[in-house]
């Protein structure tokens, strides 16, 4: 019987033009994606297991099977707290170095569901789309995408959209079936494992820029669209000793071009609306539910590197020492502030206007923020308290088996691990501070969520000081 993960690979072999290394590539055979599907694979073999169906899924109430709990519409507590517990299984299962595994934007996909009738007064169509699509996304286990960023070629203005060289995905034609779309848009990541690309624009736009103010549900295999990666950072599993991280974990980051694409009315969800899309882009429901996702990841994410680092100390000896037991006090405070906030949103939640249970996105706006430069921090302890120690490895664990093997268990061994042990420690430590694959975390964690200082801005601007002006008042 076939599985839902091999209907998944399957699923990949759809004519989607995934271009790597100046080719075409078929994503369910090349080497550079096969450890990463290997990953996505064991993590939808979960909904079979009956020991994890409950924790990571729920069943649909069409087909009665078991879907992706990102899917649930959170009317209570209850329903909030199973789906941070369906997020902490998949995050703890990749420790949280997978961060695009579509239960992000599953989850922004409920948000809008269950917010539909906020925007029929913009388009009547739009609800009853939405619906149809989120249904099928849900009982089809579709994985899709979020891209909303504009290529960086001059970001030194804003360009309207009849100025085709500033690269912005634009409605070129109108047809009684569907649009046409050419341009483009960043930063797609685990773009070549999904399905579909939910595209709408990051900035407020005007009424001259309405051609670029859309938002789409674009199949991954549209005739015209293509899939760019960037250098692949996954190792061959004959590294996966050396490289435990890079040859797992590589989603991949790609730039979408979209050459005259065709796409349907029923997937063109909303268009040439300004205001529309910034109000949905916006909206209080898709965004605390997917950032609610988001911080849940983060908080294993940080909890990873601090197992990491309590190990190499010990593993060196170095944990006696006051000022790594600072760094490491450090770390583990900086777990506890985002255990804290994932705690004090849900608890904090409230039902909105359409009876969904809300985490309070003040705290969630918090979480996000601190984690831009939580996560580089942690990276940095973690460089501090191994040293030297990640420079002066063995080229591979293979080395252990050579002629000199002896001398480097002499050598190589720690205070409380022998040399192999320690060796593994600290390759598994490198691919996450030294790798192109570390490199590149530690640049999406600063700007996945957007430009920090802008995102701070927005919530100074969004706060209540008012209750900050009456501590004041009485001395004024």
């Amino acid at each position: 019987m076939e599985t839902i993960s091999d209907k998944f690979i399957k699923s990949l072999q759809d004519g989607r033009n995934v271009w790597l290394n100046g080719e075409a590539v078929d994503v369910t055979s090349n080497p550079n994606f096969t450890g990463t599907l290997a990953t996505i694979k064991y993590l939808f073999d979960m909904f079979e297991h009956p020991s994890k169906q409950e924790l990571i899924g729920f069943k649909s109430p069409k087909t009665g099977q078991y879907v992706h709990t990102a899917y649930l519409v959170p009317n209570s507590y209850e329903d909030l707290l199973k789906r941070r517990r369906s997020f902490e299984e998949w995050s703890q299962a990749t420790d949280g170095v997978m961060s695009r595994l579509s239960d992000y934007a599953r989850s922004r996909l409920t948000g809008w569901y269950a917010a539909r009738e906020n925007y029929r007064k913009y388009d009547e169509h739009f609800p009853g789309k939405i619906k149809n699509y989120y249904e099928g996304a849900r009982d089809e286990h579709r994985m899709m995408c979020v891209v909303q960023r504009d290529p960086q070629i001059n970001r030194s203005q804003v360009p309207l959209p009849d100025e085709k060289e500033a690269g912005l995905l634009r409605i070129t034609r109108k047809t009684e079936d569907g649009i046409i779309l050419s341009g483009a848009k960043m930063i797609a990541t685990a773009a070549p494992y999904c399905h579909d690309l939910i595209v709408y624009p990051l900035t407020k736009l005007n009424e001259k820029q309405k051609d670029l103010a859309h938002m789409l549900a674009v199949p991954v295999n549209s005739p015209g669209l293509h899939i760019v990666c960037r250098e692949s950072f996954a190792a061959d599993s004959a590294k996966q000793m050396d490289y435990p991280l890079s040859s797992q974990y590589d989603e991949m980051d790609a730039l979408i071009i979209f050459d005259e694409v065709f796409v349907p009315w029923e997937r063109v969800l909303l268009h040439d609306n300004p205001e529309a899309i910034w109000q949905i882009k916006s909206d209080l429901a898709s965004n605390s539910l997917a950032y609610h996702q988001a911080i849940v990841r983060l908080h294993t994410k940080l909890e990873f590197v601090t197992a990491i680092a309590i190990e190499i100390a010990a593993a060196i000896g170095a944990d006696s020492y006051l000022h790594v037991q600072e760094k490491i006090g450090k770390l583990i405070n900086q777990v506890q502030t985002i255990s804290g906030l994932i705690i004090a949103s849900e608890s904090q939640g409230k039902v909105d206007s359409h009876s969904t249970f809300l985490p309070d996105f003040c705290y969630i706006e918090t979480a996000r923020n601190l984690g831009s430069t939580y996560y580089p921090r942690a990276i940095e302890m973690l460089q501090l308290i191994g040293a030297g120690g990640f420079i002066q490895l063995p080229s591979s664990m293979d080395d252990f088996s050579g002629p000199l093997s002896p001398l480097l268990k002499q050598y190589f061994k720690g205070a409380t691990l022998d040399a192999e042990k320690r060796t593994k420690l600290f390759k598994l430590a490198w691919d996450l501070i030294g790798s192109p694959l570390g490199s590149r975390h530690q640049l999406y964690e600063r700007y996945y969520a957007g430009d920090p200082i802008r995102n701070l801005a927005v919530q100074y601007h969004s706060s209540d000081k008012q209750h900050y002006k009456q501590m004041i008042e009485k001395y004024l």
